[in-house]
């Protein structure tokens, strides 16, 4: 065996120590370009807390702006109800005013009506109804019971009187009627025997 095949040339020592050396700067180079997954996290982290907060400050407007929006329409309500029912004050005044030196009950009694039927216009345009009460039948859901009374004409649970009127506004109950109800009268007390059934016995 000769020199040349025990000892490898420097030559190719050289050129080994020179390919791991760059292979060495690439693996670092590598490592550097490649971003720190850290950093990639924080930077993500910061963009979604920064998301985060804006679509609170967001939902935050919309609350107060849903809730301003609420009590606007809330307000306009009120007031359309208000101005609907003035014409109806007037008239009620109008009708005080032609009572105070009038003495035709008939006359004071025309005005009323016509400030109730003025009253029942501007209900209905409302949606708003009469509950019907007197002649029906007892509903818990629609009337108060105020007071009971026997009754032989009409059958038990029947609305007698109606004290105050009940309203609803569409299907939603307003004000249930304070009514009288009919019921059964009390079973009357056998009448004593007399004297002279007493004695012939």
């Amino acid at each position: 065996m000769s020199d040349s095949d025990r000892n490898p040339t420097p030559n190719a020592d050289s050129e080994d120590a020179t390919s791991a050396s760059e292979a060495s700067e690439h693996a670092q180079g590598e490592a550097v370009a490649a971003p720190d997954p850290i950093e990639q996290l924080t930077a993500e982290r910061d963009k979604l807390k920064d998301q985060l907060l804006r679509t609170m400050a967001d939902f935050d407007n919309f609350r107060k702006r849903a809730r301003r929006d609420a009590e606007d329409a809330l307000r306009r309500g009120r007031e359309d109800t208000v101005r609907d029912f003035l014409p109806i004050v007037d008239n009620l005044e109008r009708a005080v005013e032609a009572s105070r030196g009038s003495t035709d009950v008939a006359a004071v009694v025309s005005g009323v009506e016509m400030v109730l039927r003025g009253f029942d216009d501007v209900a209905s345009r409302m949606g708003i109804s009469r509950v019907v009460a007197k002649g029906e039948r007892f509903d818990p859901t629609l009337h108060d019971a105020i007071q009971q009374v026997e009754s032989a004409e009409h059958p038990p649970g029947t609305v007698l009187t109606e004290v105050v009127a009940g309203y609803r506004i569409g299907e939603r109950l307003l004000r249930a009627a304070m009514v009288v109800v009919a019921k059964a009268p009390a079973p009357q007390p056998a009448a004593p025997a007399s004297d002279e059934q007493a004695d012939s016995e």
